[in-house]
């Protein structure tokens, strides 16, 4: 597995459509791509800053895996997420050196990438995602 760049920083919100004012009006981000992943319970909302990106993180229903995120932390930074290449070898690769992912292999992540979350237990407090692939 190779690290290209930092892809993205997530953050968790209850209504993008409030905070997006914020990265559109105020910072003049005016390329918003948004997505549903309705396997996730999410709405996703991509800007692009410079080589990296902004992503919100919205729930679309009760099950989103944001909820829990929100109720227990409330609105604010979920993750930082890496490009990666080879991201197959990434799950052996994190069990080896005791790190532990949160699925058995990469799944599908937002515009058409594979992505694969760490626990943020096992790499320091901060949830980190692999991607691979472009949004």
């Amino acid at each position: 597995m190779q690290v290209k760049r930092i892809d993205h920083v997530g953050i968790a919100v209850r209504n993008a459509s409030e905070r997006l004012k914020f990265y559109t009006d105020f910072l003049g981000l005016k390329d918003v791509h948004t997505e549903e992943l309705p396997e996730r319970g999410l709405r996703v909302y991509m800007m692009k800053v410079g080589e990296s990106k902004i992503e919100l993180l919205e729930p679309i229903n009760e099950q989103s895996e944001i909820n829990k995120f929100l109720e227990s932390r409330g609105e604010g930074i979920h993750h930082i997420a890496f490009n990666v290449t080879g991201i197959d070898e990434a799950v052996e690769l994190a069990k080896k050196l005791g790190f532990q992912p949160l699925s058995d292999a990469p799944r599908p992540g937002a515009g058409g990438t594979r992505v694969l979350f760490l626990h943020p237990k096992s790499v320091g407090g901060v949830l980190v995602e692999l991607v691979e692939g472009h949004h």
